[in-house]
């Protein structure tokens, strides 16, 4: 009979199975054009609820014409379950997601399908094209240019050409556009304008995929850019005879405008007009040009030049001018002794190239000469060719001749004379400056004396007075001997004569003589006075007198930069022909005027030149004190105070001391003083300290008198800071005063500040000062605020200074109670060792007194040992029992913590290994529609390790639904995947390895309805009914809009009043699996189901836990069994899935062919843990192997 019910209810499982309607094909996401028809598929299997469209979460009706969208319409085969959605002339407002939904029905659940997007692409608008800057550009500048691509979707890809090639180095960059979806894109690009772009094309060219071609703007650019350097026309070779007539081109092709022309020789402009030929793109200038010797080396410049021409461009060319010298001279006597040598020179004046010459005796060729040659005019070279001969008698009367020829221009000339022999001299003359001309010294002069006629030539002598004169040597001259004398002159030369004497062995004496006139300044100058000594107040008498001076000199006064005004005196002749002046200065005398110059200047107008001297004052004056003599001196403590002395005097032997308090300073008495300065008159206090400040003295005196001054000393020093009381102690509840004390110079205001060491929270109390004392006050202190606290003060002087004050709360004492402290489980067997621990905080100190079962232990017993140990303020009392004896020692210990304040105690339970007490204190800490998290206390673990198992389960459901909380010992947990508006009845147990606990608070249940997001308002639901009754009554519209509406609740929440999900259905697996989320384990199959219930009905470490509801059966896995398969879903638009998330838990078949997801709304609370990875927590599976007080057996 069994089996034949089992048999029965498998077949009416199997078939609710086949009536389940079922997705046959779901939409997909669709990206089409603007105006383009789209169709999204749905195909249901078996429909049997009402099929209808959603965009964007709202309904479109479940009519297959959709009244209300004119462009939208169902289409396909109904019979065959075709539900398409075809819309026509898709537009931007059609871009949404998408939802094909099949209502509840009696054998269905409802069903929605994947969300599809329909993607609407809408091309670009005329893209616009603008420069930073207006035309025209420069060539070699950078400029911005940016191409805007309006209202587009997608975003528009915009690409420049310049000169139809594309521009790479493009930033661009998208914004919202004149509405919703559509996005503007510009592209800024930056780039070098050159030459070649004048006249071109830049062109933005925009596209995305909805463009049916791609949109272009232009813009022409105009650029300006410099000409090409200028070339030049009609001048073939640099070489050029004087007299050609030049006829040059200059020409300058290209640039933006043309080039303007101009010609340069020399730099000096010749020619400033030009031509432009705008046809062929050049300027052009023509030159016209006489060659003269004195263009030779001449440069001719052509320069060409526009708006944006960085500099001029040029291109020179020299002119070599070939010409012959203008004339040819031979110089040298042609008489000579014979037997004697004759020395001729042959000197022609400037030619290019230079000519070659020979000399000629009669019709032979002379070849013993040296030939010179030297820059002459124009660039020319002059020729020079000495001739030495020594002649016969036989050669007298020939003819001498030089001849001088230029191969470049085939020019040859001759100069000839004949050859005779010596006599004595005839004529002597000098080349010097003509009488009466002025002549400065120092100037160099050359006086030539030369000598003509004779044989032999004449000897030249040179004369000053009737002193041979230095430095005088002999030159070459025509036909004649010279002599020079190279003169410096001095003021001794000023009307000195100079004569030149010439003889031979005719001994015939010829002079000639000269007289120089020299200007001369001042030989020297000085300044005398008959006053040995000078005082302050008193007046100086100076006279300048200056030396021989031709002209007479000026005498001017000066006192450093200031001008002085003296009395110049009468004049009075001197040596060398020249004058001496002198002046008379009065000066009166002030101290400031010690040690400085007084100077004399005696100035020549006519030469520019002068000679001065200076006076160096001695004025004799008291010690002064300066005007920047420091009345305050500030100094740190144990550094260096340095109390500057400005003091002048003269004599400057000044002897100074310092009085402070009355009393002389001297290093003996204090070796921290030290004298410091060139004159050792500063003082210097090392390592000054606060009792140095004051006022010092100075008192200074010379063989001229005293004076004194005074200079305060101020010593700045850091601060120094105590506490004025430490520790504070303060009862819990009273106020604490925490109060430092500082010291330091100076006292600024808001140099205290505190600090709660240790503590990240703000520091309690509020904070005063007044002057040198700080405080912090703490009203109504509590245990929280115990501990040390820092006082620091800065005033600016480092280091600052700290004051630790430490404030103990004194409370009586406060043992740790709960569960897991009043109990303690260990094995009976007297061979195990159980520790009771006692654990109070208290101040001041906490003792400590155990009694077991009301009688004060005996801690002489070796059996128990008794330890405490002191942290900080938490005081821990630990009992050790050794051999525990379930007889002697299953036992309530009773702990008693005292101090001064008060006492308390604790009874602590020892037991027996066992399974955990129930947790307690279930509570619900918040709830979301689909989330409720849940909070407990742990109970007493058993003396093992537990965890923790939610149980819950909704009014209609068939069983209650199990999970473990993870972290196991986590006393809080998220139940996920709820339905809206839906009551639930939670409670919670614990698990060891020895067994299970009953459920929380005696096995009470939490009832936790979770938020209905589409409750209305009582009110709202009768406004809504009244208004729905009069549509009824006024138009059939009424009644269709009113179904459409229940119609659309129904689908979207489902019937809570009706039947409750299945147990094997998908939204009641999705919700169980969804809460989760292991990383171990696999589903079980259903074939293995049946097995499963036999074998894991009652055994403790079994890893399956069931609950039977009717027939159907939940089964739960432990975290350690389970490992969740990530599904794979169909990506949305931009990457999103849809707005689902994979369930863990969903339905898999056999054959794996069917997968669902679970719509993830979007107020649902996020998981309020995330853990990275999981404790493998495998428990023992049979009961032989447990340790010994795993087993659950007492002694």
């Amino acid at each position: 009979m069994a089996q034949s019910l089992i048999f029965l209810e498998d077949e009416r499982l199997r078939e609710g199975v086949r009536s389940q309607q079922a997705f046959r094909t779901q939409p997909k996401n669709v990206t089409a054009k603007a105006g383009a028809t789209v169709v999204l598929k749905c195909e249901v299997l078996r429909p049997s609820g009402v099929v209808q469209w959603a965009k964007d979460g709202f309904l479109l009706g479940p009519q297959r014409d959709l009244p209300g969208f004119p462009r939208y319409r169902m289409i396909g085969n109904e019979k065959r379950g075709q539900y398409h959605l075809q819309i026509e002339k898709v537009a931007l407002e059609d871009d949404s997601p998408y939802e094909c939904q099949v209502g509840r029905s009696e054998s269905s659940s409802a069903m929605v399908s994947h969300t599809a997007w329909i993607t609407v692409l809408i091309p670009p608008s005329t893209p616009a094209i603008t420069a930073e800057m207006e035309e025209p550009w420069v060539a070699g500048q950078e400029y911005t240019v940016t191409c805007t691509a309006p209202d587009a979707k997608p975003a528009a890809e915009v690409t420049l050409f310049r000169n139809g090639v594309e521009l790479t180095d493009i930033d661009s960059f998208t914004m919202s556009g004149s509405e919703e979806k559509l996005l503007n894109t510009e592209a800024v690009v930056k780039f070098t304008a050159h030459s070649s772009d004048n006249g071109q094309k830049l062109v933005c060219r925009v596209k995305n995929p909805a463009s049916p071609r791609p949109l272009d703007a232009s813009l022409v650019m105009n650029v300006y850019y410099p000409p090409t350097a200028p070339v030049i026309e009609g001048l073939d070779s640099d070489e050029v005879k004087a007299g050609t007539l030049l006829k040059l081109v200059c020409l300058s092709y290209g640039g933006n405008p043309l080039a303007t022309l101009h010609w340069t020789k020399n730099k000096e402009v010749l020619s400033t007009s030009w031509e432009m030929d705008m046809e062929s793109q050049k300027s052009s200038s023509a030159l016209t040009l006489q060659v003269t010797p004195e263009d030779n080396h001449a440069v001719l410049c052509c320069e060409s030049v526009n708006q944006v021409s960085p500099q001029p461009l040029s291109l020179s060319r020299t002119l070599h001018v070939l010409f012959e010298p203008t004339e040819v001279k031979v110089l040298g006597s042609f008489e000579a002794v014979e037997g004697k040598e004759v020395n001729l020179c042959c000197y022609t004046t400037s030619s290019n190239p230079p000519v070659q010459i020979r000399w000629w005796l009669g019709f032979r060729e002379l070849n013993d000469t040296v030939v010179t040659v030297s820059e002459g005019n124009n660039g020319g070279m002059a020729t020079m060719s000495n001739l030495t001969h020594r002649v016969s008698q036989e050669e007298n009367g020939l003819p001498l001749t030089c001849e001088a020829f230029n191969k470049g221009t085939r020019f040859s000339k001759t100069q000839s004379s004949p050859l005779q022999v010596f006599y004595p001299p005839q004529k002597v003359w000098m080349d010097a400056p003509p009488p009466g001309v002025a002549l400065r010294s120092g100037n160099t002069v050359r006086l030539v004396c030369f000598s003509s006629g004779g044989n032999p030539t004449g000897r030249l002598t040179w004369f000053k007075g009737k002193t041979p004169c230095d430095n005088q040597r002999a030159v070459s001259s025509q036909k004649s001997v010279s002599r020079e004398l190279v003169l410096v002159l001095q003021p001794s030369d000023n009307m000195a004569t100079y004569r030149c004497e010439a003889t031979n062995q005719a001994k015939k004496v010829l002079s000639v003589q000269t007289q120089l006139r020299v200007q001369f300044p001042a030989i020297n100058v000085k300044i005398t006075t008959n006053q040995k000594e000078t005082r302050r107040g008193e007046t100086l008498r100076l006279e300048c007198i200056s030396g021989s001076s031709n002209p007479k000199a000026n005498i001017s006064w000066s006192l450093g930069a200031e001008r002085l005004k003296g009395v110049d005196q009468a004049p009075k002749k001197a040596e060398y022909g020249g004058v001496s002046v002198r002046s008379v200065l009065s000066l009166p005398l002030y101290s400031q005027h010690n040690g400085r110059r007084v100077t004399c200047q005696a100035f020549s107008s006519l030469l520019s030149e002068g000679v001065n001297t200076f006076y160096k004052l001695n004025v004799l004056y008291p010690p002064e004190f300066g005007p920047d003599q420091s009345k305050v001196v500030q100094a740190v403590e144990d550094d260096i105070a340095h109390l500057p002395l400005k003091v002048s005097a003269n004599p400057d032997e000044i002897s100074c001391e310092w009085i402070y308090r009355g009393q002389t300073l001297i290093k003996e008495r204090d070796e921290r003083y030290h004298w410091r300065g060139d004159l050792e008159l500063e003082l210097e206090i090392w390592n000054v300290t606060r009792r140095d400040s004051g006022n010092y003295t100075v008192v200074c005196k010379n063989d001229e008198g005293e004076n004194r001054t005074t200079v305060n000393l101020d010593v700045h020093y850091a601060p120094s800071v105590k506490a004025r009381t430490d520790p504070t102690r303060v009862d819990l509840g009273q106020t604490a005063d925490l109060e430092c004390v500082a010291e330091a110079n100076p006292v600024v205001t808001g140099m205290f500040s505190w600090e709660w060491l240790g503590v990240d929270d703000d520091l309690p109390g509020s904070q005063k000062e007044d002057g040198d004392v700080g405080w912090l006050t703490i009203p109504e202190v509590t245990r929280f605020h115990s501990g040390r606290y820092r006082c620091t003060v800065k005033n600016g002087i480092a280091p600052p200074a700290s004051a630790d004050i430490e404030l103990i709360v004194r409370f009586k004492p406060e043992i740790k109670k709960g569960p897991q402290w009043s109990k303690v489980a260990s094995r009976g067997d007297g061979t195990s060792t159980a520790e009771v621990i006692c654990q109070a905080e208290g101040i001041p100190k906490v003792d400590f007194t155990w009694a077991k079962n009301n009688i004060t232990m005996d801690f002489t017993n070796p059996r128990y040992l008794e330890r405490t140990l002191r942290e900080g303020l938490v005081h821990t009392s630990t009992v050790t029992i050794v051999n525990v004896s379930a007889a002697l020692d299953y036992a309530v210990f009773t702990c008693t913590a005292r101090n001064t304040l008060g006492e308390d105690r604790l009874d602590i339970q020892l037991l027996s290994t066992n399974h955990p007490d129930p947790p307690s204190d279930l509570k619900l800490v918040s709830i979301t529609q689909h989330t409720v998290t849940l909070q407990w206390t742990a109970g007493f673990d058993g003396g093992l390790e537990q965890k923790f198992r939610v149980r819950y389960r909704w009014p209609d459901s068939v069983s209650y639904l199990y999970m473990d909380v993870f972290p196991p010992k986590d006393t809080s947990f998220t139940v996920t995947g709820l339905y809206p508006g839906t009551t639930y009845n939670f409670s919670v147990n614990a698990i060891n390895a020895i067994g299970e606990s009953q459920y929380a608070d005696d096995n009470a249940v939490l009832t936790v309805t979770t938020r209905d997001p589409s409750r209305m308002p009582l009110s709202l639901v009768v406004t809504l009914a009244v208004v729905g009754g009069v549509l009824l009554l006024l138009n059939p519209l009424g009644c269709f809009l009113g179904l459409r509406w229940w119609r659309r609740r129904r689908g979207l929440t489902g019937n809570r009043e009706g039947a409750s999900p299945d147990v094997s259905s998908f939204d009641a697996v999705s919700t169980v699996t969804e809460l989760n989320r292991y990383e171990g384990g696999e589903l079980i199959n259903l074939a293995a189901r049946r097995t499963l219930l036999a074998d894991s009905g009652s055994e403790p470490g079994s890893s399956v836990y069931e609950s039977y509801g009717g027939e159907s059966g939940h089964y739960y896995y432990p975290t350690s069994d389970f490992r969740p398969t990530l599904y794979p879903h169909t990506e949305g638009p931009d990457g999103r899935d849809g707005g689902y998330s994979t369930s863990l838990g969903a339905h898999i078949y056999e054959d794996g062919a069917y997968q669902r997801r679970r719509r993830e709304l979007p107020d649902q609370d996020p998981p309020i843990r995330v853990y990275g990875s999981l404790t493998d927590h495998r428990l023992p599976l049979s009961d032989s192997e447990l340790p010994f007080e795993l087993r659950g057996e007492l002694v």
